[in-house]
């Protein structure tokens, strides 16, 4: 079984995310989304709720079965041989993700060199998007329904109201 891990704070889950676990789904037979749990950021939601947020997306998408969502902190090559993962999903937008993703998957590469690092382009509808876009727009007002899960879109008028 090819079981790849797709690690990130999802603050919250976006299309864009989602974009790039379709397109994992295609490789790989399992992916665990890790959450990062940093004390370091100021969430605005609790990793509790984007793991919740996570799995609505994934059972919306109909790889409920196939998507594990799970917390983690630490190095992610520790994480990944505790899920015998044997690889990192990472996503890219644009040029500038490129520069700081080659950085981490060397790393990586270094730290434990049983697992690569894949990076799959988001979906040209969703390449500018970020959770903190999602984030800051909504703040002010703005309609970002699309571009987020039908369920996040609820939790941040709740957030927000």
């Amino acid at each position: 079984m090819r079981t790849a891990v797709y690690p990130g704070s999802f603050d919250p889950i976006t299309r864009g995310h989602t974009s790039i676990l379709a397109s994992g789904m295609k490789a790989f037979d399992r992916i665990v989304v890790a959450v990062l749990n940093n004390p370091r950021k100021t969430a605005m939601f609790t990793v509790e709720e984007r793991i919740e947020m996570i799995q609505e997306a994934a059972a919306e998408m109909g790889y409920g079965d196939r998507i594990d969502v799970d917390r983690f902190d630490g190095l992610l090559v520790d994480y990944c041989r505790q899920q015998e993962a044997q690889v990192i999903l990472r996503g890219l937008r644009a040029v500038a993700d490129f520069e700081y993703e080659l950085q981490m998957a060397n790393m990586n590469r270094h730290l434990n060199p049983d697992v690569e690092t894949v990076f799959i382009m988001a979906d040209d509808a969703y390449f500018y998007v970020s959770s903190n876009l999602i984030k800051e727009a909504a703040k002010l007002g703005g309609n970002v329904e699309e571009l987020v899960p039908g369920s996040v879109a609820a939790r941040l008028r709740e957030k927000l109201a």
